[in-house]
């Protein structure tokens, strides 16, 4: 960690009254870098050009807003994560104003994050929260596309994280859905799911299945204008039904 403010009034008072100046300029120039909360040579930059830096909460914002501007469109679901993360923050009502300001930078892509991912790289606990916010971002509409992942990725090697460590932080935040039936269904599975037993006519079981599967089939799912979310689970139930039939129909010899 660099403290510039420091290094400058060390330098200052050197010159000005040797050691004993040095020590003072020190101490200054640190309870400056403490106040404006600057921490590299960068930060302080844009302090003398005018632009403020950014706080770890902006940071934070500025982040989850690239990230879901990333496919081009900001829907309902990333507004409805940003607000609960204020929330979880319990901000104030001055500071979800910066907030909403940096989130609404981070989909312009105007701030430059690397320097300040590198600061916050010396602080783990925090670091740690930023990437599990970003995951929660990503996964506010349903679905994490490459272009979500290359920017984590990219921010988690600036952080220091390992694309190991990425990985295992990443499976806490990937959905889980319990299966209808099971990889390998049972007989039984199978004919719960179609809703049959094992002595109703395989006419009655045709016409349960294309029921079922006209009821759940992806397409008519996302026509009615389902989250992708549904429309990924109506995909994999209309799988399932699939196999059930399979395996119902080889049990029972019927075409």
């Amino acid at each position: 960690m660099l403290w510039p403010g420091t290094l400058i009034g060390a330098g200052a008072g050197f010159a000005i009254a040797s050691i004993p100046g040095a020590l003072l300029g020190a101490l200054l120039g640190q309870a400056l870098d403490r106040r404006l909360q600057l921490q590299s040579w960068a930060q302080l930059r844009e302090r003398l050009g005018g632009r403020p830096a950014l706080r770890n909460d902006e940071l934070l914002f500025v982040l989850l807003g690239r990230l879901a501007k990333s496919n081009g469109r900001v829907v309902d679901g990333h507004i409805q994560q940003a607000r609960q993360e204020m929330r979880s923050l319990d901000m104030t009502e001055s500071a979800q104003r910066r907030a909403i300001a940096a989130f609404n930078r981070g989909k312009a892509g105007s701030d430059r994050v690397r320097r300040y991912l590198r600061v916050l790289k010396a602080q783990p606990h925090a670091a740690e929260g930023v990437l599990r916010a970003c995951w929660r971002m990503v996964w506010a509409d349903g679905k994490a596309d490459d272009a979500e992942r290359d920017l984590i990725d990219l921010w988690g090697k600036w952080l220091g994280w390992t694309p190991q460590q990425l990985q295992a932080l990443a499976a806490d935040y990937t959905p889980e859905r319990k299966p209808l039936v099971s990889r390998g269904p049972t007989y039984q599975d199978a004919l719960r799911l179609l809703g049959v037993t094992a002595t109703t006519e395989p006419s009655v079981i045709k016409r349960a299945y294309r029921r079922l599967l006209s009821r759940h089939h992806p397409d008519k799912v996302a026509g009615s204008g389902a989250s992708a979310a549904q429309v990924h689970e109506a995909t994999e139930r209309t799988r399932e039904l699939h196999n059930a039939y399979a395996l119902i129909r080889e049990r029972r010899d019927f075409r």
